[in-house]
């Protein structure tokens, strides 16, 4: 009888060490991951994500003001041909100031010059366009500087990182554990993946941006086209 239970007490205590010995799985939130990298990693997570929103304010800012700028009345060329055709110089004018747009502006420039050679005329809508071209793409710029600087500094990290891991590796001796590289590795890891994640966003923005404002910019220049078209027209 006391052989059967000393049978089933090693066999119970065999269960209870397997159950022990077996690995517990632990998870790792975004936060802890994020912050997990020592006070250097938080130094540069925090600049990458100053950088992740400056470039989103900065696309959504300049996005709201190209689409603003790109809007015009489908009729408003025509309503110009018919003032200037029968004569209304100031009507036209008026139209063009009371039409917030580029594309106005650069009409009302070339309105002004009437009576003056076609040349100074065009000359004073390419002015015209350079400065409206020019109040398109403000701040645009920042985001192309963005998307180069978010995964250099996030490549920083990760040289500060392996830095602090063989710093870990070579105080410790012979004998190191890997739980004591942890805080160098997550730091060259995790500020490469965000270093790069501010980059990508921030170079398609830019990209996008570019698209809308050259879309603008042919906009522009066709109704110059047209609006110089109607000024050499035989009266």
């Amino acid at each position: 009888m006391s052989i059967f239970l000393q049978a089933d007490s090693l066999a119970v205590a065999n269960q209870v060490l397997s159950e022990d010995s077996q690995p517990v799985e632990q998870t790792l939130s975004i936060w802890s991951l994020l912050t997990s990298g020592g006070a250097g990693g938080i130094a540069i997570m925090i600049v990458l994500f100053l950088l992740l929103f400056m470039a989103l304010f900065l696309y959504f800012e300049r996005i709201m003001a190209i689409n603003k700028a790109s809007k015009i009345d489908a009729s408003f060329m025509n309503n110009i041909k018919l003032h200037i055709s029968s004569g209304k110089i100031d009507a036209a004018k008026m139209l063009c100031a009371q039409t917030n747009s580029p594309v106005a502006r650069l009409i009302e420039k070339g309105i002004s010059r009437i009576g003056k050679p076609l040349e100074d005329i065009n000359t004073a809508i390419e002015n015209a366009g350079n400065l409206e071209l020019y109040k398109l793409e403000k701040n645009t710029s920042m985001l192309a500087t963005i998307s180069g600087a978010g995964p250099m500094i996030g490549f920083l990290g990760t040289v500060l990182g392996m830095i602090l891991a063989f710093h870990k590796m070579a105080s410790g001796g012979g004998q190191i554990e890997v739980g004591a590289l942890a805080e160098g590795i997550y730091t060259a890891m995790t500020t490469t993946v965000v270093g790069l994640v501010v980059g990508i966003i921030a170079y398609m923005g830019y990209n996008h941006l570019v698209v809308k404002t050259n879309k603008i910019v042919n906009q522009m220049e066709a109704n110059a086209v047209e609006f110089l078209d109607l000024l050499n027209e035989p009266v």
